[in-house]
């Protein structure tokens, strides 16, 4: 897809970047937590995630059309991390960066915050409905499974499963 590439070493600080931003902007709000997203969470702690050889690094890709403004990160099936730049959200980067993700590294589902409507409602535009299933991430964080649909039902799933 165009602008969508591997991340490279080098993109390790913008990808903290991103992750960053959105986590504080989208999180924050909701769990008011100063201690974890001023200073636990920071550029220099998850950029050092995304060294060169890391699984990390090797399960991310950028949206990069001059400049990196968005990431996804895969583990199998997995969707782990998707995030625009906040400037550059509503454009079109979040779908394209997950339509690669199912498209090219066959992405099927996600955890996405309870509390993230917005998030909710994106991937449901795109083709993801809530399963019903919750988890609570490190016994206090609500999330909640989305997986991707296609015409006949849930990705993965046969007529004999559901």
């Amino acid at each position: 897809m165009e602008h969508i590439r591997p991340a490279r070493p080098e993109d390790a600080s913008r990808i903290a970047e991103l992750i960053v931003v959105n986590y504080r902007a989208n999180f924050y709000p909701f769990f008011k937590n100063d201690p974890f997203y001023f200073g636990e969470l920071n550029v220099i702690d998850v950029a050092s995630e995304y060294t060169a050889g890391s699984e990390a690094l090797e399960n991310t890709c950028v949206y990069d059309d001059g400049a990196v403004k968005g990431m996804i990160r895969t583990e199998g099936a997995e969707i782990k991390k998707l995030f625009v730049e906040p400037q550059f959200q509503n454009r079109g980067i979040g779908q394209k960066l997950l339509s690669f993700a199912v498209e090219q590294k066959n992405a099927s589902w996600l955890w996405v915050l309870e509390y993230n409507e917005g998030g909710r409602r994106f991937y449901q535009r795109n083709g993801f409905i809530l399963t019903g299933e919750k988890m609570l991430e490190d016994d206090w964080v609500p999330l909640l499974k989305m997986e991707k649909q296609n015409d006949c039902g849930i990705i993965g799933q046969t007529n004999t499963d559901r």
